[in-house]
């Protein structure tokens, strides 16, 4: 921290105490160069990351939500929950990194599906069937041709 006095940038944190809310932290310090003391106070960063969605509406970002598209597409599927929990961390992490704090559902779906074309192509079809939102029959047909293309065997 940069000291308020001297605005040297070293200094020894001397008392600690959680608010009586739990919601944040006050430290005092002690400038190494002047030897003042002040304080400082440390919050959870409160500002959400949030999801654009396709009408334009924004939503917080909420991972049970993901998980739980997730969890459908590979319903009955050998996909362990440590690799859902792994890809929902995934796009947990895009948001977080995301200088903006937000992130559109395209990205999020078409990232999803990036994913589980390579670890289920079955709980990828479900996925796609649903956030492609496929109108008949002839849609998801040519998504699984586009899927069985580079696939051995008869087509």
């Amino acid at each position: 921290m940069t000291c308020p006095f001297c605005g040297h940038m070293e200094d020894r944190v001397i008392d600690s105490r959680e608010s009586k809310e739990g919601n944040s932290i006050r430290r005092r310090r002690q400038c190494l160069l002047c030897e003042k003391r002040f304080t400082t106070y440390e919050r959870i960063d409160e500002v959400p990351y949030m999801v654009i969605k396709k009408d334009g509406r924004r939503e917080k970002f909420d991972r049970q939500k993901v998980l739980g598209g997730l969890l459908k597409a590979s319903e009955k599927r050998p996909i362990s929950m440590g690799k859902l929990s792994e890809l929902v961390n995934l796009v947990e992490g895009r948001v977080t990194d995301s200088p903006d704090r937000e992130i559109t559902t395209i990205e999020i779906g078409e990232f999803l599906m990036d994913h589980l074309r390579g670890i289920d192509k079955i709980a990828y079809v479900r996925f796609a069937s649903v956030y492609r939102d496929f109108q008949d029959e002839q849609a998801f047909l040519n998504e699984l041709r586009t899927l069985t293309k580079g696939l051995p065997g008869p087509h």
